[in-house]
């Protein structure tokens, strides 16, 4: 997907809600445990539920691959059921050396069709370059908002700059805003308004919304730019809304609250 389709999708829904489909077995309500596949079950009624308040959904590769054969069949019936017009990601945070990242670039793209992969970028440009395709999208770890993300990220550099934005710097280099951006944690403002200073055309993910006790406001005000520039991730707070045979309908209620908050942000 186009970074012009990405804005007018934004635009037209007034959403720049991501919803993360990551399925827990240990959550679901017992009635979904009972289908031949629970985990498409519930991914396609989650999907129907909030598919008129995203545009984009986020599937995490580990809640999948932990199941082994039947997870990776229940990921690929999940992307077909996806419309085409949602941006879809691959949360795989990948990145190795450069033949390997051919590989994974290939599987993610060829095989599955996913529009974008999260990878990190700690051994450097060779492991990210393979990503970079017509159309597809690198989104490359910057400022995460896990409890023991300073302990590398924020550490100074011998310029007395925070390492993540000695990252941020070099990323830039790889890539643009037409097929680049950046994860950015939404429970520290400050950071994020740092990170939109140095990279003001790019799009940022944003995670922490919901769960983790980001402020969308926050994240609005510090993380737009001129052509929005966020998509913002929720996850549990959406999909675990409800934990009875409802838990669609919860998870439609919180979608569209949420929608109903950015568009406000969007007139």
């Amino acid at each position: 997907m186009k970074k012009t389709q990405l804005v007018k999708n934004i635009y037209k829904k007034k959403s720049f809600l991501c919803v993360g489909l990551d399925p827990d077995l240990e959550k679901f309500p017992s009635s979904i445990l009972k289908e031949i596949d629970p985990i498409f079950s519930f991914n396609k009624k989650i999907i129907d539920a909030t598919k008129d308040f995203c545009v984009s959904y986020k599937i995490n590769l580990a809640f999948y691959e932990k199941h082994g054969l039947k997870g990776i069949q229940s990921l690929q019936k999940t992307l077909d059921y996806i419309p085409e017009d949602f941006f879809v990601i691959a949360d795989a945070k990948r990145g190795d050396i450069l033949n390997t990242s051919k590989m994974y670039a290939d599987a993610f793209y060829d095989n599955f069709n996913f529009d974008a992969v999260t990878l990190s970028p700690y051994m450097g440009g060779d492991c990210i370059k393979p990503f970079f395709r017509n159309g597809k999208w690198s989104i490359v770890l910057i400022a995460t908002s896990n409890p023991s993300a300073d302990d590398f990220q924020m550490l100074k550099t011998e310029n007395g700059i925070p390492l993540y934005i000695e990252v941020l710097e070099k990323a830039k280099t790889w890539g643009t805003s037409k097929d680049m951006m950046f994860v950015v944690g939404g429970t520290r403002p400050e950071i994020i308004k740092k990170i939109r200073e140095h990279a003001q055309d790019f799009f940022l993910l944003i995670p922490g919304v919901g769960h983790q006790g980001g402020d969308l406001s926050e994240i609005c005000k510090y993380g737009f730019n001129d052509q929005v520039g966020v998509l913002v991730n929720c996850s549990r707070s959406i999909l675990y809304a409800s934990k009875g045979d409802d838990f669609a309908e919860g998870s439609r209620i919180k979608a569209e609250k949420i929608q109903k908050e950015m568009s406000t942000y969007l007139s």
